[in-house]
């Protein structure tokens, strides 16, 4: 586990959203990964696809991750575990293999039990499920008066409260989430569309 003795305004955080996309179980969905300085500045973009609804998010994370020329980078920020429809993530392996600390982002708590459910019905349900758990628990944080939720591997659960604080500029989800979105949906829609 990463302990962040000072978090700077302007932590380097890298934030990735996927795009939106019309038929389930097929084809391939963008994912675009923002580099911030906290939640002021986009020092740069990533951009990687997914199959819909496949097993491949996590490595694709991974190699985007590990390839980028921004070095300096200190979190990377998940607008959820799934990508692309059920491409779920894994945030242990990230960590493990990108040794960058975690950091996922919900407006709501999640219904474990119905989404556990919903993903014994696709192939690989097995490794699926293991991402789930590997997300480990659930905590929440106010920005502007209301209450999201998070998940966190590698740093702590205040450490990962105070990044996403730091990083709500302009809204509830922090910025280089909330840019990470607007791209993606521009790129697929022709306009931006929708909040993160």
């Amino acid at each position: 586990m990463i302990k962040f003795r000072k978090i700077k305004k302007e932590i380097r955080i890298l934030a990735f959203d996927d795009g939106p996309f019309e038929f389930r179980g097929k084809g391939k969905d963008i994912l675009i990964g923002t580099v911030f300085r906290g939640g002021e500045f986009m020092d740069g973009l990533l951009k990687t696809e997914i199959e819909i609804d496949g097993i491949d998010a996590t490595k694709k994370i991974i190699e985007i991750t590990n390839k980028s020329r921004h070095k300096d980078l200190r979190v990377i920020m998940l607008d959820g575990i799934t990508f692309g429809g059920f491409n779920t993530v894994d945030i242990k392996e990230i960590y493990e293999k990108t040794s960058l600390p975690v950091i996922v982002v919900n407006r709501k708590r999640p219904d474990l039990e119905k989404f556990t459910a919903s993903l014994r019905e696709l192939p690989n349900h097995e490794e699926r499920i293991r991402c789930v758990e590997n997300a480990g628990e659930f905590f929440s944080v106010n920005i502007q008066n209301k209450k999201i939720y998070f998940q966190a591997c590698g740093l702590s659960e205040n450490d990962a409260a105070e990044i996403i604080k730091r990083s709500a500029t302009r809204s509830l989800i922090p910025e280089p989430l909330r840019i990470a979105h607007l791209i993606a949906t521009g790129i697929i829609l022709g306009e931006s569309v929708g909040r993160a």
